[in-house]
């Protein structure tokens, strides 16, 4: 049976917090929000965790996590940024973007694209999320939580509880950004690409 924490989302409860991140530690999967929809997340370190996530979506090892950290910092000890990228990341984080780029040593090899040293990650724009990394020290591997079947996301915390909670250790109730996916844009070659339109703006990189 999963557990329920309400969550203030101006002001999270550091009690609390610090529970999140024990259920995290301990292996759990968590289903939390960001500011674009809700996401189920892990620890890099728990192979069981990330097996979990894909059965709950349904999902082969074709498909990738994102690996969300805490600022621009702990984003470039997992991805390769040039001074241009670099700049991109600062106007641009934290905010409702996926940014595929290429990923450094740090990254184990099962998280990166099979047929180029990639991965996704991103900062997002949550005190809850941004809390819960503060005190984890670490990034969170995390999958949109969308189920089987269902066009959007999962966005209301009661029906999550509902739908998951013999699948989740944890589901936090806080307030959303945004109900949508994120803006996905690959920063692996010279200029950005596009790969998907979402809650973040595009037209800062020219897109």
């Amino acid at each position: 049976m999963a557990q329920y924490f309400v969550i203030n989302a101006e002001n999270p409860q550091p009690r609390l917090i610090k529970h999140v991140v024990e259920i995290l530690r301990d292996g759990g999967v968590i289903a939390y929000p960001t500011d674009s929809s809700y996401a189920l997340g892990c620890m890099m370190g728990f192979k069981d965790a990330q097996d979990k996530i894909r059965q709950i979506r349904d999902l082969d090892e074709s498909h990738l996590f994102t690996l969300v950290c805490r600022n621009l910092s702990e984003l470039s000890v997992y991805a390769q940024v040039d001074n241009s990228q670099f700049r991109l990341l600062k106007a641009n984080t934290p905010g409702a973007y996926t940014f595929i780029l290429n990923a450094t040593r740090e990254v184990p090899r099962r998280l990166q694209h099979p047929k180029r040293s990639a991965v996704g990650i991103r900062v997002p724009n949550h005190a809850v999320v941004q809390a819960l990394l503060d005190e984890l020290g670490e990034p969170l591997l995390s999958m949109t939580l969308q189920l089987p079947g269902d066009v959007e996301p999962l966005n209301e915390a009661w029906e999550i509880r509902d739908r998951l909670e013999h699948s989740v250790d944890l589901v936090i109730d806080s307030a959303i950004s945004h109900a949508g996916l994120t803006t996905v844009i690959d920063l692996t070659e010279v200029a950005p690409v596009l790969v998907r339109q979402g809650a973040g703006n595009a037209a800062p990189f020219r897109l």
